[in-house]
């Protein structure tokens, strides 16, 4: 899944791009993952602009399909290692084949080494996070596969379901924000709590209070 950024630079209309490969439901875009172009020094490499024809548009990526060294003038990247949109990277370095990625073609190269460097990553940040108690995931889980039930058999019943689990979360995330800022614990500890960044940890928390 893309992440977008447009900017201005010198003139033109630079959009950035991030594609991530990975994600997982509880922590969205906190924790996307990709793999992560690594040159032979151990350093990554820049984002590559290029010149979309438009005349005033240019695009920025840094997918590491495009480090072979031959794209757009591209560096050579010799291994690939996990990579997070927090700004964690995996200390593994996978070497690339890049004859296999030209036979096999660059979706179909296998990059289940760095994959499982940031599952590792993701149950790190999991164990960090306070615990939500057994029964609540328990009931959740029960909850949802009953909603999904309803969706087929009686879409408007569940809708019902949804709108009724919306206010009643709006007003518990409301009355929890208050408290563990009445705690005055710092947005360090508040955002590892959460497992997510601190910029988002103090967004999340500002919307559950000012919902109105």
């Amino acid at each position: 899944m893309p992440t977008r950024v447009v900017r201005e630079e010198q003139g033109w209309v630079v959009m950035q791009e991030t594609e991530f490969d990975w994600e997982t439901e509880e922590f969205g875009t906190a924790h996307r993952g990709r793999p992560g172009a690594v040159l032979a020094d151990g350093t990554e490499p820049k984002s590559l602009i290029v010149d979309l024809g438009s005349g005033t548009h240019m695009h920025e990526t840094n997918d590491w399909r495009v480090y072979d060294g031959h794209t757009l003038n591209a560096p050579h990247a010799t291994s690939l290692r996990g990579a997070c949109s927090c700004g964690w990277r995996g200390t593994t370095l996978h070497p690339i084949d890049w004859l296999q990625v030209a036979a096999e073609g660059p979706d179909w190269y296998d990059t289940q080494g760095p994959h499982d460097d940031w599952k590792q990553h993701i149950t790190d940040v999991e164990h960090r996070a306070v615990p939500v108690p057994e029964d609540v995931t328990a009931l959740l889980g029960r909850l949802r596969e009953r909603l999904d039930d309803l969706a087929d058999d009686a879409p408007l019943a569940a809708l019902r379901v949804v709108a009724a689990l919306e206010h009643a979360t709006a007003d518990v995330a409301e009355a929890a924000t208050y408290t563990v800022r009445a705690d005055e614990q710092p947005w360090e500890a508040i955002a590892t709590g959460l497992g997510t960044a601190v910029s988002e940890a103090r967004t999340r928390l500002h919307r559950y209070a000012h919902r109105y």
